[in-house]
């Protein structure tokens, strides 16, 4: 039996850690690595057109998975091209491991060709940063990577030059136990009695819920219940929470619709759960706030907190429910739900206002078509921008469906990478990108891999032939916009050439027909929609100091959109409150 190179126990390692797939873009640095995925059959290689594409794709399935996963470029430029991806992971808390090819190690500091140092390059962008110096060290190393990336819930990266990688693995390697699943945290009992007394002094207590109320939607519930609270959430709270919510007031922030805002500044008690809601500007400054969060770094980062409770959501709910005692009083809920159902109401014909005759289509309208049409267990990758602002609004969560973009981080082009990840953990499970035209373009390439693999992602692509967003921050500036009209091609035709199905939506009528058609597609679909270039949206409150690097704006150009069939949701709602 030949004996293993260290590449070849470097992937053996990941298999044992349930790392399924390899994305990245083959390298001379990285072919020992690559040859031995090729003969290992616990793992695939995906070949992308671009290592950003490679990073967004793992983090994605991280985030559908909850497992491990993997990405790799080879030495200099090839994974300096993973980091804008691995930020996003990393700010995701998607447990992803990177593995950064590296020059020769004999070159090393002497300025060779593509040489970089990324042990330090991505120290920023990751919980574990290091480098491979000798085949014996590798073993401990990644374990200690693995390690890291699940038991923080980030970013590791390591490290490997090519002839590290192509040399013999010592012999009798130890086998060590992985970490391959994260604990739950219970606060201590003095935290859980503090934020009982809080409670129940409190006439009027609202929570505001994030992505960290994965899992918890049912302890949520019954504590509402049981405190008569209001539940808004933000954007990476909604697919968890917002879903069989007689609670449910909207979400607060930028993209933020219905009576979050006001839920969260009329109480007398807010209870942060599982969020790391970076808009302080939205958040109340003369109210009582408990923070709980799994994150301990977290805690008091956006606001002055009266408590700050380090433990996991639902651990903590289970802790606190049986200990405070039951309100009584709905008034306070009774009221936010009201708000939240009247604050809809005004806004939600803007989507259904003469829609079969609007051209260039509102983008409001694809949006609810999309959702009405969608399957009930879909994954939609959505990209930064305006694409956000219809996700937020006009997509319905239902327990099954997921949710993801770069909410954290940001970038631009997101959503076709982030599709390909998810994807590639389901064939059978619909994916749909929503894309915008700026976006799409930025990686467009990787629609080829949708093609090569017969990914069959759908794209449903917002083409407004603007970078949209960017144009809404400079008529906030005051500044014509410049720099923000995009020449498209024919988008569906481009779809077509690459070898996929492709359609052109002009007219609203076409619509859902189009969407219909390409989602029954058995491979990759584009879908192409020309969009209304003017249908922008605000948040429902606006102050100066909310303004400053973001879109809002009062123009009169500016469409203050609908909100889907979150209306019909506020309505039943309402059906338990007393009535006058």
């Amino acid at each position: 039996m030949a004996k293993q190179n260290v590449a070849e126990q470097f992937v053996d390692i990941l298999v044992r850690a349930g790392v399924e797939r390899l994305y990245g873009v083959v390298g001379d640095s990285l072919n020992p690595v690559v040859d031995a995925v090729r003969r290992n059959p616990g793992i695939d290689w995906v070949h992308v057109r671009h290592e950003e594409t490679a990073a967004f794709a793992a983090g994605a399935e991280a985030q559908i998975t909850g497992k491990l996963t993997a990405c790799a470029g080879s030495c200099g430029p090839g994974n300096l091209h993973l980091i804008n991806g691995l930020y996003d992971a990393h700010r995701s808390m998607a447990p992803v491991l990177a593995l950064a090819s590296h020059i020769p190690s004999s070159e090393i500091g002497l300025g060779y060709f593509q040489e970089t140092h990324p042990d330090r390059l991505f120290r920023e962008c990751s919980h574990y940063s290091e480098m491979i110096s000798s085949p014996q060290q590798m073993p401990r190393l990644l374990q200690t990577a693995i390690q890291h990336a699940v038991g923080r819930s980030g970013v590791s990266v390591v490290s490997l030059p090519g002839d590290i990688a192509d040399r013999p693995a010592p012999d009798k390697a130890v086998e060590t136990a992985l970490v391959t699943a994260r604990p739950t945290v219970r606060p201590g009992d003095e935290e859980i009695d503090r934020l009982v007394r809080l409670i129940d002094a409190a006439d009027k207590v609202t929570l505001f819920c994030g992505s960290g109320t994965a899992g918890a939607h049912a302890e949520v519930m019954e504590f509402a219940e049981k405190i008569k609270s209001p539940v808004g959430h933000a954007l990476r709270g909604k697919e968890w929470i917002q879903y069989d919510n007689p609670f449910d007031v909207g979400m607060s922030g930028l993209l933020g619709y219905g009576a979050a805002y006001e839920a969260t500044h009329e109480c007398d008690l807010l209870i942060l759960l599982g969020t790391d809601f970076p808009y302080n500007a939205f958040l109340p400054d003369d109210v009582q706030i408990a923070q709980v969060d799994v994150r301990p770094e977290h805690l008091g980062r956006r606001s002055k907190l009266d408590l700050a409770v380090w433990g996991d959501v639902r651990e903590t709910l289970r802790c606190l429910i049986p200990r405070v005692r039951t309100k009584e009083n709905r008034r306070f809920l009774d009221k936010m739900l009201k708000k939240h159902a009247d604050a809809l109401e005004g806004v939600v014909k803007a989507y259904t206002r003469k829609v079969d005759k609007h051209v260039p289509i509102h983008p409001e309208y694809v949006a609810s078509v999309l959702d009405e049409i969608a399957a009930d267990d879909a994954v939609f990758t959505v990209d930064t921008g305006m694409c956000n602002v219809w996700a937020a609004r006009y997509l319905t969560p239902n327990g099954r469906r997921r949710v993801i973009g770069s909410f954290s981080h940001g970038s631009m082009a997101n959503a076709l990478p982030m599709a390909i990840g998810a994807q590639s953990t389901d064939r059978r499970r619909q994916v749909v990108s929503m894309s915008g035209d700026g976006g799409f373009s930025m990686l467009m390439g990787d629609f080829l891999t949708l093609v090569q693999y017969d990914l069959p992602v759908k794209v449903v692509l917002f083409n407004n032939s603007s970078l949209g967003m960017v144009e809404l921050e400079m008529l906030v500036a005051g500044l014509p916009s410049y720099g923000t009209t995009n020449k498209n091609p024919d988008f569906a035709a481009v779809a077509q050439a690459c070898g996929a199905y492709g359609v052109r939506v002009e007219k609203p009528k076409q619509l859902a027909g189009a969407l219909k058609d390409a989602f029954k597609h058995k491979g990759p679909a584009l879908v192409d929609i020309v969009t209304d270039p003017n249908a922008l949206s605000i948040p429902p409150k606006i102050k100066a100091d909310m303004v400053t690097g973001f879109a809002l704006s009062a123009s009169k150009i500016v469409l203050d959109g609908g909100v889907g069939r979150m209306l019909q949701m506020a309505r039943s709602n309402l059906r338990n409150v007393p009535r006058p």
